[in-house]
């Protein structure tokens, strides 16, 4: 009876209210519904101590199996959650072994993978790995303005991957509701639990990369891309500071132009030119004056980048002043000759020629700088 009773509860109910029945009838030697039967059976009478005394033992004794059953209901509620939460981590760590399963049986050719070995062609921007939807938590929500440099604020529809169940994305997806195109990517690619890669779209297609390498919480490196998905800057903060300290410029898929702040004082002090992808000229300023003062010219010989003429400013004009070219040997770089304006009227004053990199012989157009 009690557990029909208890059934339109559900089968928990069912199961307390039988239990609760073959309590009382244990105690009380009768049913609750059996009418005033013998055997001491039936509800207590007034003025009958032994008769209460065992009603009230029933109640605790049903009070604490109603308890148990409680709480027994909610430990099977809280595994039940923990076994959808363990059945979502395995199929979503499923999607991402096939998804990189499938990453890896991708073959490329010998020339992109030249490409990609060569340190001066332009790097393809990151491509977004194609996962499914369903691993993801979605929602919508509404950028403030400002947040994203934008100044008016922007719906998005924003989806979180959490593989590890460990309360922080790895990555949050930002899409448009409209067209559902990129906006935005956050990683944490080292699983620390912050954001350290900001991936910034414009029409789907990635236009910048923000990372913090550090892990300060500030990015320190910063690519840009053009419309043709390939790199066409890349500034790098290698100490930390605030300041960039290396600059990479790209241009028609190559790198054109390094820039240098080598002794990290906030001021270039050494560019690199490139023509082809072959290094043509380095411009430095050693003294650290602020102003370049030698210019390195360079020829390729097969594989190979060697010095071909230097050219400096001794006299910190701002123009060069002496220039020295140079022969190889051994794979060396050796002085072949030295041309020198002593007296800044952009006539050469001295000429000298060296062998195997000893001065063999020196001309003087002017005798008023002799002796030498």
């Amino acid at each position: 009876m009690g557990a029909i009773i208890g059934g339109q509860a559900g089968p928990i109910g069912a199961a307390v209210g039988g239990v609760t029945m073959l309590v009382y009838g244990a105690i009380m030697g009768s049913t609750p519904f059996g009418g005033g039967g013998g055997g001491g059976g039936g509800y207590p009478y007034p003025g009958n101590p032994q008769q209460s005394s065992r009603e009230a033992e029933l109640e605790a004794q049903i009070e604490q199996e109603v308890a148990r059953q409680d709480s027994l209901e909610s430990e099977i509620e809280a595994e039940l959650r923990r076994q959808e939460e363990l059945l979502r981590t395995i199929e979503q760590g499923e999607a991402l072994r096939e998804v990189e399963a499938q990453e890896a049986t991708v073959t490329k050719s010998p020339e992109e993978i030249a490409t990609l070995a060569d340190p001066r062609a332009a790097p393809e921007a990151p491509e977004l790995r194609s996962l499914p939807e369903s691993i993801f938590d979605e929602e919508r929500r509404t950028i403030p303005a400002g947040q994203w440099g934008g100044p008016q604020p922007r719906d998005v529809v924003v989806r979180s991957l959490d593989a590890d169940r460990d309360g922080a994305a790895e990555e949050v997806r930002y899409l448009d509701p409209a067209t559902g195109a990129m906006v935005r990517k956050e990683n944490d690619e080292d699983y620390d639990g912050k954001v350290d890669a900001w991936t910034t779209y414009d029409a789907g297609i990635v236009s910048a990369v923000d990372r913090d390498t550090n892990n300060d919480g500030r990015p320190d490196e910063f690519e840009r891309y053009g419309r043709d998905g390939r790199m066409a800057s890349r500034d790098v903060d290698r100490n930390h500071d605030g300041r960039n300290d290396a600059s990479y410029v790209f241009e028609g898929g190559s790198l054109i132009e390094e820039r240098h702040d080598s002794n990290n004082n906030g001021t270039i002090d050494r560019t690199l030119h490139y023509e082809n992808r072959k290094l043509v000229r380095v411009e430095e300023d050693t003294d650290g004056s602020g102003r370049i003062d030698t210019w390195t010219h360079y020829r390729t010989e097969g594989n190979r980048e060697v010095e071909e003429r230097v050219e400096r400013d001794t006299s910190g004009d701002g123009r060069p002043d002496t220039f020295e070219t140079y022969e190889h040997v051994a794979g060396k770089p050796v002085l072949k000759q030295r041309n020198e304006d002593k007296n800044g009227d952009g006539e050469i004053d001295i000429k000298s020629y060296y062998e195997g990199g000893k001065l063999k012989s020196r001309e003087i157009s002017d005798p008023a700088l002799l002796p030498l």
